[in-house]
């Protein structure tokens, strides 16, 4: 009895991990993000259909990352101050209308339309579904946002082998197909929103609890406005390059390869794929081994296998593909929780500063990279893209994990 009464604390309804709202989320996480990658996925088709340039491309590839990026702070600064459960179902219905512009979209400017729409539903959903993510993770944060994210990830790295399976042999009408995940990720979010609605008040309790505790250390702001823009900077680096990557790597091998529209989107689910696996494992190892040395080792130790990838056949790209994706992006969901120690209490903006504005940066790296892929050819593109992870040295810059711990005392 004894026993029993000295283990109650520890599965309190505040700190027990919520493993069913996790996976639905993170499931979410997954349709959502499978919708939103097929958009670039569908380029070659886009191509071919509509004779559009690189610079038409990226600029695709811009409207979509603004809208499902940049605004995500935006969102996630409204939802700190006013928690609004229903706007995730409410944001993926706009993601229902896009799916359907595009399979319909007859030009170029009807497709920046639908991409738009998609974007909006995409940028409502992952500050939201962060906070989500935070609300049910208990004492495991790290495992939480690992869980969350990897959806995202996982789906990102669908996409490609979606497009083989279903655009490719259907072409752009086959995006019609995706309508079904957004309906099912919509019935999915309004059981999730109704969860969402029961915490709002304890939600409440705890930010202001977090509110007060940053208040109290205003000498660290001058540190945490610094090692969050550096952060930023970092993750604005490392969406370059993955846009470089996802956008026109593809490009690259069907033009030095002379591989076909599907049997280069390979290639690119490889590196995606793998990036998902990177992305649950960081999680963990930030824990055993520190968020920033997870951090340094993911481009750090991307570094060199990226410089060499433009040299070497077709063969041991699959395999460099493999191991860049999973060390680079193994800190995908470690910078996140970084960001959230380092600005507790305001999960929803530095959730979208992080997920929503640094890695939607790479939108105008993808209108950057499809004007000099027109400009100076792709092999000289991929050369500058290849080189960006050397960027990771400035890591060293960012406080320490015991400098985060003194801040959040």
């Amino acid at each position: 009895m004894q026993l029993q009464q000295k283990q109650l604390p520890k599965t309190s309804p505040e700190q027990k991990t919520m493993y069913n709202i996790l996976l639905i989320i993170g499931f979410v996480h997954l349709l959502n993000d499978t919708i939103q990658a097929v958009v670039p996925a569908m380029f070659p088709i886009l191509q071919q259909s509509m004779g559009l340039t690189f610079t038409q491309l990226g600029f695709i590839a811009f409207a979509l990352n603004l809208t499902s990026s940049l605004i995500q702070p935006v969102v996630g600064y409204y939802t700190d101050k006013k928690p609004s459960p229903y706007a995730l179902p409410i944001g993926l219905c706009f993601t229902f209308v896009g799916v359907l512009g595009i399979a319909f979209a007859s030009s170029f400017w009807l497709v920046i339309i639908s991409v738009i729409l998609i974007g909006v539903g995409s940028a409502t959903f992952h500050p939201e579904g962060s906070r989500v993510a935070y609300m049910a993770a208990g004492t495991r944060r790290g495992t939480a946002q690992s869980i969350y994210q990897v959806g995202g990830n996982a789906g990102q790295a669908l996409a490609p082998l979606i497009t083989v399976l279903i655009i490719v042999p259907f072409g752009q009408f086959g995006a019609i197909w995706f309508t079904l995940l957004a309906a099912l990720g919509i019935g999915l979010l309004i059981y999730i929103a109704r969860w969402y609605s029961e915490q709002v008040a304890q939600v409440a309790k705890k930010k202001i609890v977090q509110k007060k505790k940053a208040e109290i250390n205003p000498q660290t702001r001058k540190i945490v406005i610094y090692a969050i823009t550096l952060l930023v900077f970092l993750v604005f680096a490392r969406s370059w390059f993955h846009a470089g990557i996802s956008n026109f790597y593809v490009f690259y091998l069907m033009e030095q390869f002379q591989l076909s529209v599907d049997q280069a989107l390979i290639y690119i689910f490889i590196f995606l794929a793998a990036g998902a696996f990177g992305t649950f494992a960081g999680g963990p190892l930030a824990d055993r081994y520190g968020k920033r040395n997870i951090l340094m080792l993911s481009m750090l130790g991307s570094a060199p296998l990226a410089l060499l990838l433009p040299h070497v056949g077709p063969l041991l790209s699959y395999v460099l593909l493999g191991a860049i994706g999973f060390i680079i992006l193994s800190s995908f969901s470690v910078s996140v929780v970084y960001a959230q120690e380092l600005v507790p209490g305001k999960i929803g903006m530095v959730s979208g500063l992080i997920v929503g504005l640094a890695f939607g940066m790479g939108a105008i790296g993808s209108v950057a990279l499809g004007i000099v892929a027109d400009w100076i050819g792709l092999t000289n593109t991929m050369l500058f893209v290849v080189a960006l992870p050397l960027l990771g040295i400035l890591t060293f810059f960012l406080p320490t994990d015991e400098k985060l711990r003194e801040i959040n005392e």
